[in-house]
């Protein structure tokens, strides 16, 4: 009889056995061993092995191990039978989605653009079965597998998961994902580790405040807070710092979306003002991104140490009064008005500066306005006066250059500058008038220049 026939026969035994199936072990490992065959032979015995896997669990490695090698084979079209059949294995029998999950992360590896669709339907398939378990075997080969395929896998994370609904993506499961993104994010890149994040940003519990805490944590330990920067690169690596400054700055993007009143940014806040602003150029176009970056965070540390407060108040103090000259000599009185000096300001820098400082100062008045601070006012006023007068100027020059232009004039690039210099010095003027009360105020809200006007910074 022809095998191909044969192979009919024992599937026509098992399937008419019923409950006495399992009588029949002989025909159940002829199937398995007909994955030496011939092509034919082998593409029946990978539905025919999956079909009846459930009724022999004393066989259930050697089973698995047979369609493994179907898995492997050297046609390409019995490869994506198998792996289509693989899923089956674990329909009654859930306890084995982790170790198929990790077969199949592992398949990734292959280059047949079409077997590829096929081994991300499966383990789609297997998410939809027992998402933890599948999880669980994907995570394994994202840990320890090769380049290729952990590359693949955290694509299939990615790409696959955001599109899971409510019943297969469950608290617990959300939490079992976090859980094995924090191991994985011990040895990451930059790119994998803004996937995962963009990965974990999408979940349910990303929209909870222990969850934007739990995101926050995660961060900070990926960006080595407290470390000064540059530490792992050794001394007198001088690539360590740019380095260490451009995986800090992609850390704190990723936590910028979770900072609130209700989840402070003290740390990142200490940290910036601390390891890296005594170490930047105050005008530096680099500098700019960095004093964005705290502009931004500064309103949410709400609980910075006494101490901490107090030191990144003074660091920050220290880098706006390099950018606010003091009037030349002889126009050294606030109310000086010769217009013959006008001082060449870094206003962006200035904005960011005086609005973080604003925000900080706010939780220590005392900063400027304590006895021993009287000096300390009575310069800064006079930087202060010095300051506003040039940007007064600038703030007229614009409007002036503005007023009357239509819609689509203020479009072009030339009038797109000006209206967001027009937003940074109006801000500085307001920022200003509050600092120049008696004593200083901390009450006016803006929304930084390159913010959308709909959002307000301020908590």
């Amino acid at each position: 009889m022809d095998k191909v026939d044969l192979l009919y026969k024992k599937y026509d035994v098992l399937a008419s056995a019923g409950d006495k199936v399992s009588e029949h072990e002989s025909d159940y490992l002829d199937i398995l061993d007909s994955v030496k065959g011939t092509p034919s032979e082998k593409r029946l015995a990978s539905q025919f092995i999956a079909r009846f896997f459930k009724s022999f669990p004393h066989l259930a490695e050697k089973a698995i191990d047979a369609q493994l090698d179907l898995c492997e084979d050297g046609d390409v079209a019995i490869r994506k039978q198998a792996i289509k059949d693989l899923p089956s294995f674990c329909k009654d029998s859930k306890e084995y989605v982790p170790k198929i999950a990790d077969v199949l992360a592992q398949l990734l590896l292959t280059e047949d653009h079409t077997e590829l669709l096929v081994i991300q339907h499966s383990l789609v398939t297997l998410v939809k079965l027992d998402a933890r378990g599948t999880l669980g075997g994907v995570f394994s080969q994202v840990v320890a597998g090769e380049d290729l395929v952990r590359e693949r896998a955290i694509k299939f994370l990615c790409t696959k998961l955001p599109s899971m609904g409510a019943e297969v993506l469950t608290k617990e499961v959300e939490e079992f994902l976090l859980q094995e993104c924090c191991k994985v994010m011990q040895d990451v890149t930059g790119q994998e580790f803004t996937s995962l994040m963009q990965l974990l940003s999408g979940l349910k519990l990303a929209k909870t405040i222990p969850g934007q805490q739990a995101l926050v944590d995660l961060v900070a330990e990926q960006a080595d807070l407290g470390k000064p920067l540059g530490e792992s690169g050794g001394a007198g690596d001088a690539s360590s710092r740019p380095e260490a400054l451009a995986k800090l700055v992609q850390c704190i993007r990723q936590a910028l979306l979770y900072f609130s009143p209700y989840v402070s940014s003290a740390k990142f806040v200490a940290h910036l003002c601390q390891q890296v602003l005594p170490g930047q150029v105050a005008a530096d176009e680099e500098t700019l991104e960095i004093l964005k970056l705290l502009a931004e965070m500064a309103p949410f540390a709400s609980n910075l140490s006494a101490e901490d407060l107090q030191t990144c108040l003074k660091l920050v103090f220290d880098k706006l009064l390099e950018l606010m000259p003091l009037p030349p000599a002889g126009e050294e009185t606030e109310n000086s008005t010769d217009q013959q000096h006008e001082p060449e300001l870094q206003l962006s820098h200035v904005e960011c500066l005086m609005y973080s400082f604003h925000q900080l100062a706010k939780r220590n008045p005392q900063f400027l306005t304590a006895d021993e601070s009287a000096e300390r006012l009575r310069d800064f006023k006079l930087r202060l006066q010095y300051l506003a007068r040039g940007v007064q100027g600038y703030i007229k020059k614009l409007r002036l250059a503005l007023q009357g232009k239509k819609p689509a004039e203020l479009k072009t690039d030339e009038n797109k500058l000006k209206v967001a210099a027009l937003k940074t010095t109006s801000n500085i003027n307001v920022l200003i008038r509050d600092l120049f009360h008696v004593p200083p105020s901390f009450k006016s809200a803006i929304t930084l220049s390159w913010k959308p006007a709909a959002t307000n910074v301020c908590p």
